[in-house]
């Protein structure tokens, strides 16, 4: 059920085709370009329910979700071909079940570390700026390895 004390909620509800970070609608959530691209692909991985654990959903519907995660992590790897891909899902912040996808480069700092351990990331904009015409690009990358992946081309 979503809440409307919940940013994810409130900000998955407000997201259309045409918003730069929305990236596609599955059966059990949302994938989405993260607002901070420090990290280029940074992506995440959105519960549809608004549950703060991944025990807490239904049975029926874990597994789909973590299969349908892998499919986003997957695409993620397709469109920006990382070196590795960290996956995080943490809900400290918000309680609202999530994946972190984090595409690491070779060349970004301290890339055998998590991201989570570089202060520049830490100490960089929640609002990445990058230019709009940029980020169409990353998402429309994102979209179509997922429509690939999905069988849908």
């Amino acid at each position: 059920m979503p809440s409307d004390a919940c940013e994810i909620c409130r900000r998955i509800s407000s997201f259309s085709d045409d918003n730069p970070y929305f990236v596609s609608e599955l059966s059990t959530g949302y994938a989405l370009l993260a607002d901070s691209q420090y990290y280029p692909g940074y992506s995440l991985f959105v519960s549809r329910l608004c549950v703060p654990e991944l025990h807490e959903l239904p049975a029926g519907v874990r597994t789909p979700f973590l299969q349908e995660m892998a499919l986003v992590a997957e695409a993620v790897c397709r469109a920006f071909q990382p070196r590795k891909l960290n996956y995080e899902m943490l809900g400290n912040s918000v309680a609202h079940l999530h994946w972190h996808l984090i595409p690491r480069s070779a060349d970004d700092p301290n890339p055998r570390f998590p991201a989570w351990s570089n202060p520049a990331f830490l100490d960089a904009p929640r609002l990445t700026p990058v230019e709009p015409a940029v980020l169409r690009d990353r998402r429309d990358r994102l979209r179509r390895a997922l429509v690939e992946l999905r069988g849908e081309a």
